[in-house]
């Protein structure tokens, strides 16, 4: 375990030397903020229908998106990870005394919580100052807040082994470009980053509810908000316990598999 943490903090100091990117990031996502809730502002404003969640959960939605992108967006990649596998270079992986699928997990997790670390200050000094309708509300109370914390770190685990079956599937495929178009197009949206799920159709929802992918970003930002109850966010955490299990067990037997049939260089 010692070694596993020894990179999460090297991946971790590493990711924070690039501060210029991470600038320049936080600008683009509270550009792009702005321009979501001047839709849904629009949206509401034209609706005659009572919405199953209010322009304010939204606004606060919105921004939770911005402010966590690093933590929850399926398409980062790791090319370095890429590279070992279709290069051959995972050889040298495999001489280390160390499993290669709690390694990469390590260095992915850091990779994404050392992003966040440097983009989400910015954001956070902006949208809590923002005049009506567009700032983002606090928590109803601090239980509320303790759920979203530990809602929000479940989702970041469930998020990195989800992606850890991405690149497990290179070892097939050869290619990382299908699998992760794919797979970040339909996780992202079943996950409620282009639409929340509470405005899906109600058998679009359903479905939702049996993916991982809606526990990673709708589940816990609808925690912060109040949207879902203290009860709904106690039992929808053990549901993330279960799919991170889950998701662990199986990308580390499909490691296993892989490692047992690679060929590396020819032979």
């Amino acid at each position: 375990m010692r070694a596993y943490v020894s990179v999460w903090k090297l991946r971790f100091i590493n990711g924070l030397q690039y501060r210029a990117s991470a600038i320049a990031g936080a600008i683009t996502q509270l550009f792009f903020g702005f321009v979501f809730i001047m839709i849904y502002i629009a949206f509401y404003s034209h609706s005659t229908a009572q919405p199953p969640i209010s322009l304010k959960e939204i606004i606060t939605y919105v921004w939770l998106q911005q402010i966590f992108l690093s933590f929850i967006m399926l398409w980062a990649r790791d090319n370095e990870i890429f590279d070992l596998i279709t290069s051959g270079n995972i050889a040298y992986e495999l001489c280390r005394p160390i499993g290669i699928y709690p390694l990469w997990f390590a260095k992915l997790l850091a990779q994404r919580v050392a992003n966040a670390a440097l983009r989400c200050l910015p954001i956070v000094l902006v949208v809590f100052f923002l005049p009506e309708p567009y700032r983002m509300t606090t928590p109803p109370d601090w239980p509320t807040l303790f759920f979203f914390v530990a809602s929000l770190l479940l989702g970041l685990f469930v998020i990195v082994a989800i992606s850890m079956m991405i690149y497990i599937s290179v070892f097939w495929t050869l290619s990382p470009t299908g699998s992760i178009l794919m797979i970040s197009i339909a996780g992202e949206f079943l996950a409620g980053m282009i639409i929340p799920v509470p405005l899906m159709p109600d058998w679009l929802q359903r479905f939702t509810y049996v993916l991982p992918f809606r526990w990673t970003v709708d589940f816990p930002f609808r925690v912060y908000s109040g949207h879902i109850s203290q009860t709904e966010a106690l039992w929808g955490i053990i549901i993330q316990v279960g799919w991170l299990g889950v998701l662990i067990g199986i990308g580390w037997a499909t490691m296993r598999k892989a490692l047992r049939q690679i060929v590396i260089q020819g032979g």
